[in-house]
């Protein structure tokens, strides 16, 4: 780890004995044909690879930054095997602007990525792809998107690696040092781990209940960057493996709960890419993490659990453990920090996968400014959002009878989580992302593969880019 990604290059000429990719569009004007290459045959629909002896075309359908994105994932995993080249040059059309160049390195990064723990892997892949543009003037700009654009790759590709790591190697001490590791080598970036001892002596009651059934304690992650400029604050559940505890998961699908800290995993990915690109700006990164497991010290139904700061919560569901560890973190930042902007971003809740399905993330905040802004950001680097009703009618219901707050209480998952969550973020600017959908993935699509996909770590590198601007 990292997972090394293709190198991507902006140029004006084209290199001798280099293959080369020729982009070919739907409709008339189907492809600009080329030595050598018949293009009767293409359709030019996205992602659509014909190899023509020491060239190659690419579909890119109707040339949306979209199609852009799908076709350069689609080009990588071509481009693998054992006649894989090492390089190619992609001659860009002239209307190639920066938009559609972020886009193409975007999924060109990531198309080909793939998580191995053991072996050797025999695939040989391309490494590395030169974008070539005939107009000299406009290379500067190109560059700068696509340097951007694989930043962004970059954030996404750490936080599957994190995420897809097995949970025998990856407990709460292994994944806050890993990201400590990371953090040290980053210009501005600081981080600070936190253990169990510290836990019970600043009473986060809810880490220290969801992590007490494990025999590898909880850890709380805390990075910093930046001393000026608007303070954005994000908050990441970092549940490295989750067996609903007591109240146990079903055995089918659990394997996957290797990727429950995927929100903690886009969180350091974010810190981590904010301080590479020295964004004007100041940024603290929170990743409360704890496994949730299942023994004779494990927290229970009924339970009163207090957090930091001093409220109480009453236990109705083990398995609802995200709320748990990310409500001490939101109580936390509201006392200590002050942010202009709190985010909190978690698999929480399996009734947003039935709301959303399993591309698209849940935003839920009070402001209509901050919902736009989030879905705002995401758009622009390919990450879906919908915001979410936070509905009065259900506010009642986080009440409880013998604490402040009940854990999980009857109506829709979703909606009642965030409004438990909104109980610790206070009267500070905030927004809750549900990711429990997009977070994983069992199929190839654009430019995702298999297993943890990434998803929030651009949005969070895109929502500080914006407030630094």
């Amino acid at each position: 780890m990292p997972t090394k990604l293709v190198d991507v290059e902006v140029a004006t000429t084209t290199r001798r004995g280099v293959p080369a990719v020729v982009l070919a569009a739907t409709g008339p004007e189907l492809g600009p044909g080329g030595d050598g290459i018949d293009v009767s045959a293409l359709t030019g629909k996205t992602g659509e690879t014909v190899r023509h002896d020491r060239a190659w075309t690419l579909g890119v359908g109707a040339g949306t930054p979209a199609d852009h994105r799908a076709a350069g994932a689609a080009l990588v995993r071509a481009l693998t095997g054992d006649d894989a080249p090492k390089s190619v040059d992609v001659l860009l059309t002239p209307d190639f602007d920066a938009e559609k160049v972020r886009a193409f390195v975007l999924g060109a990064a990531l198309g080909g990525y793939r998580f191995k723990v053991t072996g050797e892997d025999a695939r040989k892949r391309v490494g590395s792809l030169r974008l070539v543009t005939g107009d000299t003037g406009f290379e500067e700009v190109l560059t700068s998107a696509a340097l951007k654009a694989h930043a962004l790759a970059t954030a996404t590709s750490l936080t599957r690696d994190l995420a897809n790591t097995p949970s025998n190697v990856k407990d709460p001490r292994w994944l806050t040092t890993t990201a400590a590791k990371i953090a040290e080598k980053v210009d501005g970036l600081s981080a600070v781990v936190r253990d169990e001892k510290w836990l019970r002596q600043q009473g986060f009651g809810g880490v220290l209940a969801v992590g007490g059934g494990s025999a590898r304690p909880p850890r709380f992650l805390e990075l910093t960057y930046g001393t000026t400029g608007p303070h954005l604050v994000f908050v990441g559940k970092g549940i490295t493996f989750d067996t609903g505890g007591i109240s146990v998961k079903p055995a089918d699908g659990m394997h996957l709960m290797r990727t429950d800290m995927a929100g903690g995993g886009a969180v350091i990915a974010a810190l981590i890419a904010v301080a590479r690109r020295k964004l004007p700006i100041r940024v603290t990164g929170l990743v409360p993490c704890a496994e949730n497991h299942v023994s004779g010290s494990s927290y229970r139904p009924g339970d009163v659990v207090r957090h930091y700061g001093g409220a109480t919560t009453e236990v109705t569901n083990t398995d609802a453990e995200g709320r748990m560890v990310l409500a001490d973190a939101l109580a936390y930042a509201v006392k200590n920090l002050k942010p202009d902007l709190l985010v909190d971003v978690a698999t929480l809740t399996g009734a947003m996968k039935v709301s959303l399905g399993l591309r698209t993330g849940g935003v839920f905040t009070p402001s209509d400014a901050i919902a736009a802004q989030v879905v705002g950001a995401g758009a622009r680097v390919a990450e879906q959002w919908w915001r979410m009703p936070l509905l009065e009618e259900h506010a009642e219901a986080v009440h409880s009878e013998i604490a402040d707050y009940r854990q999980c209480p009857p109506g829709p998952g979703g909606i009642t989580a965030a409004l438990f969550l909104q109980k610790f973020a206070g009267d500070v600017p905030w927004a809750h992302l549900d990711i429990a959908g997009p977070a994983r993935s069992e199929k190839v699509y654009d430019e995702v593969v298999p297993g943890a996909t990434g998803f929030g770590a651009r949005t969070l590198v895109e929502l500080a880019e914006h407030y630094s601007s």
